[in-house]
């Protein structure tokens, strides 16, 4: 009796988990096929076979549960639901969608039927609103078509919903909630009927814009539809392109995530990548608060939560966080103290009593520096240097560069202040830097390259006469239109007109 029990329980576990995924293609030549899995914003191959006679079959225990598709000749494909469950499906070319038909797999009918009627109001509402587009506002069958669109929309909704309540324990119900909008209430209103906040429905739709989406469920990272609703988000269409708002809003969204799940390190490494990648000025500082809080701080026992990274590579992260937090816009940068071309005399910008502080870091061998910086002389000679506005230069001079660096400054009379360390300064601090630090100078000055991440020249920070940095990676040009914005000069002829191969360079040095 003990042997029988063991023998059925062991059939039924196969064929509880022979999970095959098979398809019939009416009309399809023989040839290999692909299963072609979706992952955030793309699609990738998942596994190949061979199909004979229009069949294909697919082992289903090779994959995650989420949206795939069958991919055939001629890019050809259709999408289907896999969760966990056998699938057989039927189908013919060229409308895979409309010819299909369901053998077997609960999740895929009912996905079927919801693809199907979704078909048919989008084409219904486009009919709609073609025929709309050639009338005027004021019209009656203007207004007649609005509401019949009105009544496609509600009816979208409706099904929605009822799909959703109908079967809630099924994926395809979280895949369609996600699809749904937020609905927004009426706006509220004071007693004289005026409006309580005008921004009220933009306040609500941020605020809800992820209640249709269960952030414990990693099968959604497997869909068309996460990562699309995700960049929205974090994008300039629904938040002010400001680090600070940002980062609330990221912080409030990341915190409801369970920290060991695979939605915690898509949507987080999503999120940091993204403005460490930015090119608007500023956003750096939303990748050093992702890194601060969620990379780089430790758990009561030590360790992080981001387990999926190597740990030389999160070291080097965080290293980039902790130079990138003192360059961020609003803080004061580390000083620079260093020897002008005399190699006897030092000067910091910190002791520059000035409204601005335009700190240049310069190499006189570098093609776009020998450029930008007799612009920037210029720059200073015509418009700056009676503006009380100060250039602090920081150039590259040590062995063969120290003559040319000379050189360069005379040449093309730079009379703003020049500073380097210099190949005597080199070569004394390397023997003993306690002779110059504090007394002179500090580690991070003569470590300027790295203090700054100062890996390509040239590069321009502005500060202001608080030293609080407030712009950078700007190109002469900007440097220019910026000042003059920020001096009441706007209206002065400009000398250096936008130059788009020096301010691509600017924005991604």
């Amino acid at each position: 009796m003990k042997y029988i029990f063991v023998l059925v329980a062991l059939t039924f576990s196969l064929i509880s988990y022979s999970q095959k995924l098979k398809f019939k293609v009416l009309g399809e030549k023989d040839t290999t096929v692909f299963l072609v899995k979706y992952y955030g914003k793309g699609m990738y191959y998942a596994d190949t076979a061979q199909m004979k006679g229009g069949f294909v079959e697919f082992d289903g225990k090779k994959q995650k549960p989420g949206v795939l598709a069958l991919l055939m000749s001629g890019q050809r494909y259709f999408d289907f639901l896999y969760n966990n469950e056998e699938i057989n499906i039927e189908t013919q070319g060229p409308d895979f969608i409309k010819n299909m038909k369901i053998k077997k797999s609960f999740e895929n009918e009912i996905f079927l039927k919801y693809v199907t009627f979704m078909n048919e109001k989008r084409a219904k509402a486009k009919e709609f609103s073609d025929s709309r587009e050639k009338l005027k506002k004021g019209e009656p069958e203007y207004k007649a078509l609005t509401t019949e669109l009105d009544k496609v929309s509600k009816e979208v909704v409706a099904y929605q919903k009822s799909l959703v309540d109908t079967y809630p324990s099924t994926f395809v119900s979280k895949v369609v909630k996600m699809s749904m909008e937020v609905e927004i209430p009426e706006i509220p209103r004071k007693p004289d009927g005026s409006m309580v906040d005008s921004n009220f429905a933009y306040k609500y739709f941020r605020d809800h814009y992820f209640d249709f989406i269960d952030l414990n469920d990693d099968r959604l990272l497997s869909t068309p539809i996460f990562h699309n609703k995700l960049d929205f988000f974090f994008s300039n269409s629904m938040l002010i392109p400001n680090p600070d708002t940002i980062t609330k809003y990221a912080y409030r969204f990341i915190d409801r995530i369970n920290p060991k799940s695979e939605m915690f390190k898509y949507c987080l490494t999503h999120v940091t990548s993204s403005y460490e990648k930015s090119n608007i000025m500023g956003m750096d500082k939303v990748f050093v608060k992702m890194g601060e809080r969620y990379y780089c701080a430790k758990n009561s026992d030590g360790s992080t939560n981001v387990t999926w990274m190597e740990k030389d590579k999160l070291d080097d992260l965080c290293k980039k966080v902790n130079t990138y937090k003192n360059l961020v816009l609003g803080v004061v940068p580390p000083n620079i103290s260093l020897v002008d071309t005399t190699d006897v005399k030092w000067h910091d910008f910190y002791s520059l009593k000035k409204e601005y502080v335009v700190l240049y870091f310069w190499d006189p061998e570098c093609g776009h520096c020998k450029k930008t910086t007799p612009k920037l002389g210029e720059l200073y000679i015509k418009k700056l240097k009676d503006r009380n506005v100060e250039v602090f230069a920081i150039g590259k001079a040590i062995g063969e560069d120290f003559p040319k660096w000379k050189k360069f400054i005379k040449e093309n009379n730079l009379t703003f202040t020049n500073v380097a360390v210099t190949e005597k300064l080199y070569k004394a601090a390397s023997q003993n830097p306690l002779q110059f630090v504090p007394k002179y100078t500090t580690l991070e000055s003569l470590n300027y390259q790295e203090t700054y991440d100062i890996y390509s020249t040239p590069r321009i920070f502005v500060l202001d006469k608080d030293k609080k940095l407030i712009a950078k990676s700007l190109s002469i040009s900007q440097l220019e239109d910026m000042l003059d914005h920020l001096q009441d000069k706007k209206d002065l002829p400009k000398l250096f007109p936008p130059d788009p191969e020096e301010d691509e360079h600017a924005k991604t040095n």
